[in-house]
Formats: structure tokens, sequence, C-alpha cells
């Protein structure tokens, strides 16, 4: 029983000629390309052993969901440097190219992209009304210490002044 067959031999060899650092690679592949087979050909291994690491691993499964997002921030903004930019297409009996512009997807970027950027506002904003909170409560205390610091000082005073007038 202590014989392996040969699926389960290529399997071990498979795990241990992964590379130690293969999460790192993915991840960044992952957030360059947005593309699972892309990354794991990159970190040099196979996709079945990222998406087990994922399933498996609820710290890689994390980091994972931010390369994607990360990806696909840079995917939406090649999309739209090309939509503001326009694509180069050869046009029939034309020397040069011309630029064509896609106006319907465009809309649908900018619908979609819409509710992400109200989101990062209402994030800003609220730290924004943090900040202000915090601003204000540090004024309330100053001026409470200055209040008791004033209490202070003419109760010290009002004590001067009745030892000065027992004398």
């Amino acid at each position: 029983m202590a014989d392996k067959t040969p699926a389960k031999k290529r399997a071990a060899k498979r795990v241990s000629s992964a590379p130690r650092d293969w999460r790192k690679a993915f991840l960044n592949a992952l957030a360059a390309t947005s593309n699972v087979t892309a990354s794991a050909k990159a970190a040099e291994i196979t996709t079945s052993r990222a998406y087990e690491a994922r399933r498996v691993d609820p710290r890689f499964y994390r980091q994972w969901q931010e390369a994607l997002c990360e990806g696909y921030d840079h995917l939406e903004l090649s999309l739209l440097q090309r939509l503001r930019e326009g694509e180069v297409k050869s046009a029939p009996g034309v020397k040069r190219g011309v630029r064509v512009f896609d106006n319907a997807i465009a809309f649908r970027l900018l619908v979609a992209h819409r509710e992400a950027a109200a989101r990062q506002r209402a994030v800003i904003e609220n730290r924004n009304s943090e900040a202000i909170l915090d601003s204000i409560n540090a004024k309330i205390e100053k001026m409470r210490e200055r209040s008791l610091a004033l209490a202070a000082s003419e109760h010290t005073s009002s004590q001067d002044n009745d030892a000065d007038a027992a004398r």
C-alpha cells in the first residue's frame, strides 16, 4: 500500500515543485490581468491549486478579492481611456485610419461607475464628518479646561481676598 499510483505521484510532484512564494506572484498577476488562468501560469501553479488555497485560507481569499478588484479597476481605466480617445479603425478607400468612439459602451460604463463614485464620495464625506466631530470635541475640551482653570483662579483669588479682609 506504500506504492503510489502514477496520478498521485504527479500530483505530489506538482505540489512540491510550486515556488514557495507563488501566492505573491499569483496575486500580482491577478491584479494586473484579472485573469486566474494567466495568474496561475505566472505563478507556476495550476488553477486548481489557486482555487484550493482560496477555499481553505480566508486571508488569501481576501487578498484574491482585493487583487481582482484592482484588476477590474485597471480594466475600467483602460476602457475609459479607449472610450475617451476612440479607436483607430481602417476605413475602406482611406489611407489613414478613422477614429471611432463607442458612445453606447461609454454611457453604460458611466452608469455603472456612478454607483461606485457615489459610494466613494459617501466614504470620503463620512471621513470628513468624523474629522469635523473630532475637531469640535477638541475645541469643547479646550473650552472646558479654560473654564476649569478660570474657576480655580477665581476661587484662589476669592480666598486671598478673604484672607486680606481678615487681617
